[in-house]
């Protein structure tokens, strides 16, 4: 499959089969999202992946949709912000967006093994940190459902024209 093949076939799925997620996927997966590139190469994320009944109804309750209640599981993706790179002239925290590059890997990744994901950064961070009883310098950035998608078909996906988001100069 090309890059763009497997592009094409990652959405964000709002449909899950309840069945368990199987080890070797999720190994998979994980091993894509630690060799995700950073900010100096300082890594300042950890990701819960949580299938426990109870933790992960508790979670769920941080994003109140009915969606997401079949998700056999679901990524809380954390940025640590102890140890993250800023940038010297003006101290931007780039943890947001290393983040944000090792989630895509995620998903992508997901989508290669024949899994579905959605990002979800609408929920309640701060009910989750507590939830989850992590330290003040973790902030919990995305929860990202996955699992075996019940659609049976993958959506048109509604995108600018390239000239809209490109120019050559």
């Amino acid at each position: 499959m090309s890059f763009l093949d497997l592009v094409n076939k990652r959405y964000s799925v709002r449909s899950y089969e309840e069945r368990q997620i199987e080890k070797e996927k999720m190994d998979y997966i994980m091993e894509c999202v630690r060799l995700a590139p950073s900010a100096v190469n300082f890594q300042p994320w950890k990701f819960y992946i949580v299938t426990d009944k109870e933790k992960l109804d508790a979670i769920k309750y941080t994003y109140k949709r009915e969606w997401i209640q079949p998700a056999p599981c679901i990524i809380v993706a954390c940025a640590n912000h102890d140890e993250s790179w800023h940038r010297r002239s003006d101290n931007k925290d780039h943890a947001d967006i290393d983040l944000a590059i090792a989630i895509e890997h995620l998903c992508l990744a997901a989508a290669e093994q024949g899994l579905g994901t959605c990002w979800v950064c609408n929920f309640d961070a701060s009910l989750c940190h507590q939830l989850m009883a992590l330290p003040e310098n973790m902030e919990p950035i995305a929860l990202i459902p996955i699992g075996y998608t019940s659609e049976t078909e993958t959506p048109e996906k509604k995108r600018k024209e390239m000239c809209e988001i490109c120019t050559y100069i």
